[in-house]
């Protein structure tokens, strides 16, 4: 029996042992891309291009076995925490093993036939990760009995995929926005979507006084955020919960505030941020970000809406797409070509905070005295209703001189001030992801017990279990790699980590909705059941706040390159 447990307590280890292995081939394989992509000095983007899908599957197993380092971490924790109380392995310890296994076997399978691509050999494979050791650890964990009891594990725990581990304050944070979640948002959910409907009064109006568009303002401008730190946790738990309810109507309604409130506080002058920030943070102000243009998206140096400079401020000029919430925004963040030298690229670009009035309809139109206009209409989408993405048109819409962000000294900065807010989106995106998760999980476990073929629940399946095991594993990973990159980033570290853990978590919830719809059959196809809505909300998450693709080559890739190494 003693030997059985000190066994059993060792599976972490092993686990580790198998991340370091990995580790070793990510290395060498990272040795072999700066040798072919560094050019005098620097990484070089057409050296890149020619090694796309390398970079792409690089940067995807780097953000895996972070998230697997972090899960491993937290799990021994738990076990730690709970040492005296317990025999065996916990559910943490299971869950964490069988994500590491997952994730070492991901990147075998993306290196193993392509061994020139990686710059690697079959020796190279042969001396990590088809090691006898990483093989029988792999093996074990991904045996079908053993993902079995996983599932019969997390149906026993009612459906838990681990301790939270949160401090009191932070369970209290999470536990205001599960009930308001329950109370408000699930019941209006599913109409919402149904009738495309705008975020009703309903639910802005309580969450403004809950204080929830304030949540990445500091104090000293009304917000909830001490003065001196940075409180991503906070953020992160009521995203979580709020997508829990509705990605669309509820869980995105923060990701606004917070891109404007950091692009104002990183290149904001101080009458830009006394003005602008008690507003946010109230949400007597709603805001919107406008960057995507029809033909540009992630390339933001070749955006062509432009501001044209007039003695009393600006005029600007062209067409926005994919802006989130616009019409009921009374705020806009947009990003214009204030220097029409292409050569220029980013550095010709500037923000500018641009008023107009707020529209509940899905198409507006406001004309200034001056004749300047602005109009915009929601653009018909799968998923993501409630806020709604708008097309914009400006026409000669005058903005004052005072909303160039920065002033005159924001001129040609507005690509650093807008990336300064992004990094919280991307988090925030990734917190999303697991609310959208977990509610899809719920939905799948619950189902799986009651629908009856063939004689018994389809839960009782050997598949099935599989596939709640694979689940549990990814929503348990997902969270606590988000939480521990939100710490992080209150430390005022973890920018690459942000990266990663958005790219990570939104493929995540891509393929957990559509296990957990699966599961459903035709019921879940049908576009009345809630999981169809979680499934049709996940695939936006790996498309917005940066696509996987951009962000997995040209800034995950990247920076591993530059770095030389992955720690």
């Amino acid at each position: 029996m003693a030997e059985r447990e000190s066994a059993a307590h060792d599976v972490l280890s092993q686990a580790e042992d198998a991340l370091d292995e990995a580790r070793r081939l990510m290395n060498k394989t990272l040795r072999a891309l700066h040798d072919r992509t560094v050019q005098d000095g620097r990484v070089s983007s057409d050296a890149m291009d020619s090694f796309q899908s390398v970079c792409y599957d690089i940067a995807l197993s780097a953000s895996e076995q972070t998230a697997a380092r972090t899960v491993v971490d937290y799990a021994r924790h738990v076990r730690d925490a709970h040492s005296g109380d317990r025999s065996g392995l916990c559910l943490e310890e299971r869950l964490a093993s069988l994500f590491v296994a997952e994730g070492v076997q991901n990147l075998r399978n993306r290196v193993a036939f392509r061994t020139e691509d990686f710059g690697l050999t079959w020796d190279d494979l042969a001396r990590t990760l088809d090691r006898g050791d990483v093989q029988s650890f792999c093996s074990g964990q991904l045996a079908g009995a053993n993902m079995t009891e996983i599932a019969d594990a997390v149906r026993q725990a009612g459906g838990s995929t681990g301790s939270s581990l949160l401090e009191k304050e932070y369970e209290e944070v999470q536990e205001t926005f599960r009930s308001f979640t329950d109370r408000v948002v699930s019941p209006l959910a599913d109409r919402i979507h149904k009738e495309k409907r705008l975020v009703p009064d309903e639910i802005l109006e309580p969450l403004k006084e809950m204080g929830v568009f304030g949540l990445s303002i500091p104090k000293r401008f009304g917000g909830q955020q001490d003065d001196d730190r940075e409180d991503n946790l906070s953020m992160i738990l009521a995203t979580e919960e709020l997508s829990r309810g509705s990605l669309g109507a509820a869980g995105s309604l923060i990701t606004r505030p917070e891109i404007l409130a950091r692009a104002i506080q990183a290149g904001g002058t101080g009458e830009q941020q006394e003005r602008w920030l008690p507003r946010l943070a109230a949400g007597e102000t709603l805001g919107a970000v406008a960057v995507t243009e029809p033909d540009y998206g992630s390339d933001v140096a070749s955006m062509k809406v432009e501001a044209e400079r007039t003695d009393e401020g600006w005029l600007l000029k062209g067409t926005k797409t994919w802006s989130t919430f616009a019409g009921k925004a009374n705020l806009l963040l947009v990003l214009a070509r204030t220097n029409p030298d292409p050569a220029q690229g980013h550095k010709g670009l500037s923000l500018f905070l641009v008023e107009k009035p707020s529209f509940d309809g899905l198409e507006f139109e406001h004309v200034q005295p001056g004749g300047g206009k602005i109009r915009g209409g929601a653009i018909p989408a799968i998923g993501y209703r409630g806020m709604h993405s708008f097309w914009l048109v400006f026409k000669d819409y005058f903005v004052p001189e005072e909303c160039l962000l920065g002033g005159e000294d924001g001129l040609g900065k507005g690509f650093y001030y807008l990336m300064a807010g992004f990094s919280g989106g991307r988090i925030q995106t990734a917190a999303r992801a697991v609310g959208v998760m977990q509610a899809a999980f719920e939905q799948a476990l619950s189902y799986s017990s009651k629908r009856t073929t063939f004689g018994k629940p389809i839960g009782d399946y050997q598949l099935t279990k599989v596939k709640l095991a694979r689940m549990a594993a990814l929503l348990a990973t997902g969270r606590q790699f988000t939480y521990a990159v939100g710490r992080m980033m209150d430390q005022g570290k973890g920018q690459l980590e942000a990266n990663m853990v958005k790219l990570f978590t939104c493929k995540s919830a891509e393929w957990l909705t559509r296990e957990a719809m699966q599961i459903h059959g035709a019921k879940g196809y049908a576009e009345g059941s809630p999981v169809s809505r979680h499934f049709v909300d996940a695939r936006v998450l790996s498309i917005f706040e940066g696509t996987e693709e951009i962000l997995a080559i040209k800034v995950i890739a990247r920076s591993l390159i530059e770095q030389g190494v992955f720690n």
